[in-house]
């Protein structure tokens, strides 16, 4: 389809060629009359000898106007020599038979050069049109080349990225794959290091300096299972493999059992809970009470002895529940924000690095279509972590 430019060029070319036919007939009729006011001016030659100057003005014009202006001009020419040069001059007529003989041999080999050189321009004019349509030809050619190249490099990109990605996604499927079994394949050792420890620390013949590092191996194997316990969810969160038993909770009971929990493994630690027992939050009872386990020992882990760790959960805005859990340790270096809930974050401010139990508490959080965030700590406070949950029944919203 012709545009607007295509368009706006065919009508200049129309232009074009409507001007350059009027110019060359006003040329097929000027050019004989001038030659003719210079030749009777010049009194002086053969008259006879004047029709070679009118042949060559009309070959001219042949050549440069065409068949039709180059006629006229033979015309012209022919009346303008019988009437100034042939006698009796001033008149048509003629005194001499002869002289009709030549000057119809002259309109005849006016009307022959003329048409010679109309064929000549139009021989030139259509090499011209075939020169310029092989120069749109090569120019269209060059596109469609630069096109056709930047096409394949486009194509050998996208199968390199195509190639990458799916070298990444295995990489990522192997890496899952190895997480789960190297966890799974730890978690038999570990039950039977637990079991044994626990049978040793009960005999009565140990002594106290025995039973302390008996209790210590315990406590690490202990560790080491939660961890083992960590990658695994990691593993399912990441692979799209997590389970979820949604239902109607009061997030005050969670937050008591977590609490109850934590004062088992550290007696001397105190918890102070602010949960109305009304709030009711869409959620899995294990899976949130695992949330809590994570965040109340990451608290209890960098919080100093003899400080409390707080939990208060309120209504915020839009339907949801937020939960803060507050201690009065060292805090999180604000410069991490996000990070701190990724793998293995290093803080120095809390004493090294933080381990899985954020970055399982964020996945699952968010399994729960929820968020989790690091908040700024007020004065007195140290670590300040929030997150937000739907809530299963509407409530009046109270400050966040």
């Amino acid at each position: 389809m012709a545009g607007p430019t295509s368009a706006a060029h065919n009508g200049r070319m129309v232009t074009m060629t409507s001007t350059r036919r009027w110019l060359g007939l006003a040329a097929a009729l000027g050019g004989p009359v001038l030659l003719t006011v210079i030749l009777v001016n010049l009194h002086n030659g053969q008259p006879r000898e004047y029709v070679f100057l009118y042949l060559a003005l009309v070959a001219i014009l042949g050549v440069g106007a065409g068949l039709a202006p180059a006629l006229l001009a033979a015309a012209a020419s022919f009346l303008l020599v019988d009437w100034y040069f042939v006698p009796p001059v001033h008149t048509l007529s003629f005194a001499d038979s002869t002289d009709l003989v030549n000057l119809t041999v002259f309109f005849g080999a006016a009307g022959l050069v003329g048409g010679l050189g109309s064929r000549r321009r139009s021989a030139q004019l259509a090499a011209e049109a075939l020169a310029a349509q092989l120069r749109a030809a090569n120019i269209q050619l060059e596109r469609l080349s630069r096109e056709q190249a930047e096409a394949a490099t486009t194509a050998v990109r996208l199968a390199q990225t195509q190639q990458q990605v799916r070298a990444l996604q295995e990489a990522d499927r192997l890496r899952r794959e190895l997480l789960a079994n190297v966890s799974h394949e730890l978690r038999t050792p570990l039950a039977s290091i637990l079991t044994g420890t626990t049978a040793l620390s009960a005999r009565p013949s140990l002594t106290e300096a025995d039973r302390e590092d008996i209790n210590t191996v315990a406590e690490e194997a202990r560790r080491l299972n939660r961890l083992v316990a960590d990658m695994l969810d990691l593993a399912r969160i990441e692979g799209g493999a997590l389970e979820l038993r949604l239902e109607p909770i009061e997030i005050a009971a969670v937050i008591d059992a977590a609490a109850q929990r934590l004062r088992q493994r550290a007696p001397g630690r105190a918890i102070l809970v602010e949960a109305p027992r009304t709030l009711d939050v869409v959620a899995d009872w294990d899976r949130l009470g695992q949330v809590f386990d994570n965040l109340l020992l990451n608290a209890d882990r960098f919080a100093p002895d003899g400080t409390p760790i707080e939990v208060r959960a309120v209504m915020g805005a839009n339907g949801l529940a937020v939960v803060r859990v507050i201690d009065h340790g060292p805090g999180v270096d604000p410069a991490l924000g996000s990070k701190v809930f990724e793998r293995f974050v290093g803080d120095g401010a809390m004493g090294g690095s933080i381990g899985l139990g954020l970055a399982v508490a964020r996945g699952l959080i968010e399994a729960h279509a929820g968020r989790i965030w690091l908040e700024e700590s007020g004065s007195g406070e140290g670590g300040r972590f929030a997150f937000s949950l739907p809530v299963a029944t509407p409530q009046d919203a109270e400050p966040a």
